[in-house]
């Protein structure tokens, strides 16, 4: 293995409450957004892991969240546009917020004049992906600086061959710590895992609330622990999966 795997060592309590990233964490990043969805069993053992932690599982996800509950079973936690939006179990996804300006997208859809890059709105949140034009990373990064200065409220935050306009509430750390207020998650050891700077935010959250950070993959990270790929993130989660019918 070309990293270290801690989740090799770490077991889930039935008093935990466990957050995870989708992109990256639960599925591999792929060039294509749109074609990306869970492995075969990753549901099911997404949904026995909800069962164990009496509910206290949610997907906190930079997706929008029409788009990430079309991707995910319903019998979760869903929370969206990095924490903007949220869902509770079985209930259906809100209407689509209004979208950023069309004075602040101005300098993202200029730079999809470039060959590769893909402009995604959000609602209030739009993303340019890059990862087909891996040269285009400082052109949409000054773009997406460009709009963000053009409304108040507005950050530009870069992330894994994307880089994001967003309002400055949408924080995974400000969602995680939300969440972790109210049932079935009060009063639980947090546990979040992530890939990507947006998810650093929520890692940080969960181990200052006394629980433990999970980075998936390379790089710098908060994290007190490591996973190497989505793969291991899976096999870990259905191995805690069979722990519910073996106890």
């Amino acid at each position: 293995m070309s990293a270290a795997d801690d989740l090799s060592g770490l077991r889930l309590d039935p008093g935990d409450a466990l957050f995870l990233d989708f992109d990256g964490t639960l599925a591999e990043l792929g060039p294509d957004p749109d074609a990306i969805a869970l492995p075969p069993g990753t549901a099911e053992a997404l949904r026995a892991l909800a069962a164990r932690l009496g509910g206290a599982l949610a997907l906190l996800s930079g997706r929008d969240i029409r788009d990430l509950a079309s991707r995910t079973p319903d019998g979760l936690w869903r929370l969206g546009g990095h924490g903007l939006e949220r869902m509770a179990p079985g209930t259906p996804p809100p209407r689509m917020p209004a979208p950023l300006a069309e004075t602040v997208l101005a300098p993202l859809r200029a730079a999809t004049a470039i060959r590769g890059v893909r402009l995604e709105l959000k609602g209030p949140v739009a993303a340019l992906h890059f990862r087909a034009a891996p040269g285009a990373e400082e052109a949409c990064l000054a773009a997406a600086r460009a709009a963000a200065g053009r409304a108040p409220d507005l950050v530009a935050q870069a992330g894994k061959m994307v880089v994001e306009v967003k309002p400055a509430a949408a924080h995974k750390g400000t969602a995680l710590r939300g969440l972790m207020q109210a049932p079935p998650f009060a009063g639980r050891r947090p546990l979040m895992l992530g890939d990507d700077t947006t998810d650093e935010d929520a890692i940080a959250a969960a181990q200052d609330l006394g629980g433990i950070g999970v980075k998936v993959g390379t790089g710098e990270s908060v994290a007190g622990l490591r996973t190497p790929s989505p793969a291991t993130v899976r096999d870990w989660l259905r191995r805690e999966a069979r722990g519910i019918t073996g106890s």
